[in-house]
């Protein structure tokens, strides 16, 4: 769904070609969101053909997608917090490090508490509401 929102932002341009992930069928309302973040470098997938579009997002995958979008529109995405305050920073996917420390520098994700980041954990609604927010108010 996080892909949609940033596919409609841009206007839902048109896509040429087919998903390059094997979950990811014609026809669906998320097919060209997904080909469009896959073509521009916003997202990749799990590997071996996977995208999950039916999962929850977790917090680190959600602002890794988030600063690659603003890598995508020239954004300055060279803020950076220490994380290291956070009891589970150990916890931290290596994918999602540099976004992460870009995200929590920018405002856009906090600590569910204050010694917690959570990033494995899924994004509640109302999380992915105020970090879209966040996004569209301080990024977009």
């Amino acid at each position: 769904m996080l892909v949609t929102v940033l596919y409609r932002l841009e206007g839902e341009p048109e896509v040429a070609g087919s998903s390059a992930f094997n979950d990811v069928a014609g026809g669906q309302w998320y097919t060209d969101a997904v080909i469009w973040a896959t073509q521009n470098e916003i997202v990749n997938g799990y590997g071996n053909g996977k995208f999950g579009p039916t999962d929850n997002i977790t917090r680190e995958q959600m602002a890794t997608i988030l600063f690659r979008y603003a890598q995508f529109k020239k954004h300055d995405t060279s803020a950076s917090n220490s994380l290291t305050g956070y009891s589970d920073f150990n916890d931290i996917s290596v994918f999602s490090l540099k976004a992460l420390k870009w995200a929590n520098a920018e405002g856009l994700i906090n600590g569910r508490t204050a010694t917690t980041l959570s990033p494995k954990g899924t994004a509640t609604r109302a999380e992915v509401a105020a970090i879209l927010h966040r996004f569209c108010e301080n990024i977009q």
